[in-house]
């Protein structure tokens, strides 16, 4: 992770969007999302409803992260001091935020929430993150996430640690910060729904966030502490219906859509980006609907020779599968009936003939 200072933003942005993680500007020197427009900036005003976002702007930070590498380009080309976070939720990533600050220790009830600490165990010592998810671990028989060299870690400017992983599928972890009441540890906060990480490799007035080690991919979020995040309150109860975050591989699927021959599927893309979306939405996304649409203009994509019948129903396939897992008979037969409507109406430029 090597660039010139210029270009710096901009290609961590881009390394991240690779990676299916959506990407949001931070304020130049900060690790705070760029600020909103002054609309948006009006007493009352959410993301929710907001036309910012789809009109190119990033207000409302992390609710405006993106994997459109045109978007990325406008961004982090016209402003290259901008910084870089990521939106966990979608990346699929849950970070333990590990902090090194000079704080008062508390009572015993509050350094590892719901872990009973005897007034016979001597805390002389124990003053930070590091000590405190030391501890958790070692309590459980693990080791600490501090040192798992498994997984991508990145020092920040402060003296702290971010440690990355990667969601288990269909699991939706939420954030502690900010939460009011779910806590791993003290000192510890979890960065995962409903929040951003500062992507490695930014730089903020306090110093730069720096890889540590070789590796530089997020391992599988470790057993033991899936178990402790539900414990302490990071994960919804099952009864309460929770959408699934779209799959990073969709998304690339819908970004490999519009790549190939210039206007090959361009009118393909958008509809593709629909049946992705069904993805966090378990039922009533009128998914079916969304795929046969989007299977008749493939259809009449590859019928005016704009597209290959086999790449375009690997598109679908792929971009199906993933909204809808383990129902590849279901929307098998969908994709077969869209495309063989589709052929007979050859999509030309203008539009259907």
């Amino acid at each position: 992770m090597r660039w010139a200072p210029g270009e710096r933003s901009l290609a961590i942005a881009r390394w991240c969007a690779g990676r299916g993680w959506p990407v949001h500007p931070l304020a130049p020197g900060r690790k705070t999302p760029a600020g909103n427009c002054d609309a948006c900036r009006a007493s009352g005003h959410t993301h929710r409803g907001c036309g910012c976002p789809a009109a190119g702007r990033w207000c409302h930070g992390f609710h405006a992260a993106t994997l459109d590498h045109a978007r990325i380009e406008q961004w982090w080309g016209a402003g290259p001091r901008l910084g870089v976070g990521i939106a966990c939720g979608p990346a699929g990533l849950v970070v333990l935020d590990i902090d090194a600050h000079e704080r008062h220790l508390p009572q015993r009830d509050r350094l590892l929430p719901g872990v009973r600490i005897d007034e016979s165990v001597d805390l002389t010592g124990l003053a930070n993150g590091f000590h405190t998810i030391g501890v958790l671990a070692a309590l459980r028989g693990c080791a600490s996430p501090a040192d798992d060299t498994t997984t991508l870690r990145v020092r920040t400017p402060s003296g702290g640690l971010h440690v990355w992983y990667r969601a288990h599928r269909g699991h939706r972890w939420q954030c502690s910060t900010g939460s009011g009441g779910r806590a791993l540890a003290w000192q510890v906060d979890v960065r995962a729904h409903g929040g951003y990480i500062v992507a490695p490799g930014t730089v903020t007035e306090a110093g730069r966030y720096v890889p540590v080690g070789d590796v530089r991919e997020p391992a599988l979020l470790p057993a033991w502490l899936a178990r402790e995040l539900e414990r302490t309150g990071h994960l919804p109860p099952a009864h309460v219906s929770v959408p699934r975050p779209v799959p990073p591989r969709a998304r690339q699927a819908v970004l490999a859509a519009g790549g190939g021959r210039a206007g090959t599927s361009g009118p393909l893309t958008p509809l593709l980006a629909e049946v992705a979306a069904c993805a966090v939405v378990p039922e009533g996304a009128s998914f079916s609907e969304k795929l046969n649409r989007a299977a008749f203009t493939a259809g009449g994509l590859v019928a005016a020779g704009r597209l290959d019948a086999g790449e375009a129903e690997r598109l679908l396939r792929e971009t199906a599968e993933l909204a809808r897992p383990g129902q590849r008979r279901r929307y098998a037969a969908i994709i077969r009936s869209g495309l063989n409507a589709g052929v007979r109406r050859p999509l030309h430029l203008g539009g259907r003939a």
